[in-house]
């Protein structure tokens, strides 16, 4: 169990990792970027540094992946934010999935459309063009799924309509689609 003394250690240092490659994508402004893959199909690619190829044997018997990203054009940490499904009701950054976060790590589900050479197309692609890679994991349903899940405020929103209507944050300014009626 964590200390404080173990808090402590780790205040003020830093943690360094290097991008894996990029991902590109046809988004290319945050106001028009799908909040979450699942709400648009989009589809992109993800550009694996070469060195890293190897490291992509069996991954094409996976259907999904799992993204970890650079926020790369965060505008800097915010601890109370409005989150772009509920605007009238900010709520702490941790309760939300908004890139501006203390460390501006994104986290994407995608589908893995095709694997050639460093190469992966991709779908449900919520992430802007040129953002740095940092990690891929392959979903494992069994490992990732959960059962009886409660998604906090998300879950008192109407959420049916979402795919319809794009889920940009442009699209999301219209509040009245995302009260409780």
């Amino acid at each position: 169990m964590a200390t404080e003394d173990t808090v402590n250690y780790w205040e003020g240092r830093e943690i360094v990792y290097k991008p894996i490659g990029v991902i590109h994508s046809e988004h290319t402004e945050q106001e028009n970027t799908p909040i979450q893959g699942i709400f648009n199909p989009s589809v992109g690619e993800i550009e694996l540094s070469p060195e890293y190829e190897k490291g992509l044997k069996d991954i094409d018997k996976f259907s999904h992946l799992i993204l970890l990203y650079h926020f790369d054009r965060s505008t800097g940490p915010k601890l109370i934010q409005e989150p772009f499904l509920d605007g009238e009701n900010p709520k702490g950054i941790f309760a939300i999935r908004h890139f501006n976060r203390p460390n501006p790590i994104g986290f994407s589900i995608v589908d893995l459309l095709g694997v050639k050479g460093n190469r992966l197309k991709i779908g449900s692609v919520d992430i802007l063009d040129g953002t740095p890679l940092l990690d891929i994991k392959p979903y494992v349903y069994r490992f990732d799924h959960r059962d009886e899940v409660k998604s906090g405020w998300v879950d008192e929103k109407h959420l049916d309509d979402i795919e319809e209507w794009n889920a940009t944050p442009k699209e999301l300014r219209d509040r009245e689609r995302t009260k409780v009626e």
